[in-house]
């Protein structure tokens, strides 16, 4: 990974990524073939400085965020070789319980039953960006950090960049990844289509009186669903959501009055919670890209599409992207189009439309099945769950969409 120097003089780059976070930094090590074999030059811009030391020894920290990994995920690693690296600080989840409060309807998805090691993993967040960027050192490509695109215009084959730390370059194909924070989507109009959850997302970690056994939990309750997610040694990834507003009750508790809620409100089957770390809330709401690709542009990530965490399906969304853009632009390239021109977009969108559109259909359907407090409703969700134990076709299918080996 070089930096490149600074220049009035535009440099001319195949690629630029602007973001270099967990879809940014994935997409700069899903392009190394084509960096290697075509010779595609490829630029990454990302506006916070790294940590230190991606040689240090790991420290990891309690209150470190983590994300679910799919099995689907885990294969893709592995094809671009870094998964062997990620899975030294991965949790294997074993089993996915899924149940109601107050109803008798449960479901159990076992990796074992499906012919699996394990569903998926929880790595930290912190733990996947460090083998990412670790990767990105072996790749000869452009690094501009910490660096901020402060203009972005259209031009004849491509897009022209003037990053903050003085470089300009001239991008082929322009790729947002940046969470949509920088506010480039909307310079360039396209706009954010949002329809608000009225929920808020409390994270922490927590700590059990005993082994969690590799089984994540999603328990729809009363004041909303929890997810507890199993990470290393008796720790579980917490994400408890509220109706917007009621959050700040279970934000402004101590710790010792904040478990107790959990756990009376959670109950005792994953055991008794111990301990919790800083707690954070984040508002819900269902945000898509008005547009996901135009000659010389595309994009990614959060910026493309924000879900509701209730399915866990965001980052593993991404990623498939990230593959199906590098496939589009390896078919482009063959053809001998070049990644930015509008046949190698188009492809990437087929590939793209049908998985989100039903990644996105499924997670806000979870939200409004279990978000309304009817006792009909109630009842038939009770029935459906109930009803996922006994249908082995419907498991299956199920079970291999969290796996994230069917679309």
């Amino acid at each position: 990974m070089s930096e490149s120097p600074s220049s009035d003089t535009p440099q001319r780059v195949d690629i630029a990524i602007v973001g270099g976070g967990l879809v940014g930094a994935s997409l700069g090590a899903a392009l190394a073939p084509l960096m290697r074999d075509r010779g595609l030059s490829v630029a990454v811009i990302e506006a916070a400085p790294l940590p230190d030391g991606l040689d240090a020894p790991w420290q990891p920290s309690f209150d470190a965020r983590a994300s679910a990994i799919s099995r689907g995920t885990a294969n893709h690693f592995d094809n671009l070789g870094v998964w062997s690296k990620m899975a030294e600080r991965a949790s294997p989840i074993r089993c996915i319980h899924v149940s109601e409060q107050g109803r008798l309807g449960t479901t159990r998805l076992r990796a074992e039953e499906f012919g699996e090691d394990a569903m998926g993993h929880v790595i930290p967040n912190a733990w996947v960006g460090r083998v990412l960027h670790r990767r990105l050192t072996e790749l000869p490509l452009a690094w501009h950090c910490p660096a901020r695109v402060e203009g972005i215009q259209p031009r004849a084959g491509g897009h022209r960049l003037a990053l903050s730390d003085g470089a300009c370059l001239e991008a082929g194909l322009t790729v947002l990844a940046d969470g949509g924070r920088s506010g480039l989507k909307e310079r360039l109009g396209i706009e954010s289509r949002e329809r608000p959850y009225e929920q808020v997302a409390v994270i922490a970690t927590v700590a059990l009186d005993r082994p969690h056994d590799g089984i994540a939990y999603e328990r729809f309750t009363d004041s909303g669903p929890i997810a507890l997610l199993p990470m290393a040694g008796q720790h579980m990834a917490l994400i408890w959501t509220f109706a917007a507003g009621r959050e700040r009750d279970a934000l402004s508790l101590s710790d010792a009055d904040f478990l107790a809620r959990l756990q009376a409100t959670f109950g005792d089957r994953a055991g008794r919670f111990r301990r919790v770390g800083k707690r954070h809330a984040y508002p819900l709401s269902l945000v898509t890209a008005s547009e996901t690709v135009r000659p010389g542009l595309a994009v990614m990530g959060n910026a493309a599409h924000a879900l509701h965490p209730v399915a866990g399906q965001g980052f593993n969304l991404a990623l498939r992207g990230v593959m199906d853009l590098v496939a589009a632009i390896e078919a482009g390239v063959v053809r001998g189009d070049a990644p930015g021109e509008a046949a190698t977009l188009n492809d990437f969108e087929a590939r793209r439309s049908g998985d989100r559109d039903n990644v996105i259909r499924f997670s806000d359907g979870l939200v409004r099945l279990f978000g309304f407090d009817h006792p009909l409703l109630s009842r038939a969700r009770a029935a459906g769950l109930v009803g996922l134990n006994l249908l082995g076709p419907l498991r299956r299918t199920l079970a291999r969409r969290a796996m994230g080996v069917e679309r």
